[in-house]
């Protein structure tokens, strides 16, 4: 479930803070992030609300005055909350708050694979995602995929046209 992930986070992120001064590539590296601890045995604290927390925690400590390093960062954060978000871990009260609820993660709290017609779908509405913020942020540019993949912002004049453009 990658592409869910990596696809949704950049698409919502992108459209809602609509900031070039955001690491995007940040954003979806952090979305995807909890994944791997599911394929190592877990959930364990990146599927609780207290790890994006800290780590915003930390961003503003370590960043203080740094206004345009804190934007970039913060994006480690806001992925690790977009894959709470659509992973409906926050449905999960014992995982989600953990460990204000107690120390332990029960077996009934750990996320589920959903049926596989479903897991397709969820995987195909990631890539659908992927490729209209490709078209609508002008990823398909050689200039503009070089600013992504080097700094992994988009550019004012990209976040500025209009929504329905691409």
């Amino acid at each position: 479930m990658l592409l869910w992930f990596a696809g949704l986070s950049f698409l919502l992120v992108a459209w809602v803070f609509a900031s070039p001064a955001i690491d995007y590539r940040l954003v979806i590296g952090a979305s995807v992030l909890p994944v791997v601890e599911l394929a190592i045995g877990g959930p364990w604290p990146l599927h609780t609300l207290a790890a994006p927390v800290l780590v915003m925690a930390l961003v503003m400590v370590i960043f203080r005055g740094q206004r345009l390093a804190q934007r970039r960062w913060l994006g480690i954060a806001i992925g690790l909350f977009m894959h709470l978000v659509l992973d409906g871990s926050w449905a999960r009260t014992t995982l989600f708050w953990w460990p204000l609820f107690g120390t332990s993660i029960d077996e009934g709290d750990i996320p589920t694979l959903p049926a596989p017609l479903a897991l397709v779908a969820m995987e195909l509405a990631g890539l659908i995602a992927l490729v209209w913020v490709a078209r609508r942020y002008r990823l398909d540019q050689p200039t503009e995929r070089s600013r992504f993949l080097r700094n992994g912002q988009l550019s004012r004049a990209a976040m500025s046209q209009s929504p329905g453009t691409c």
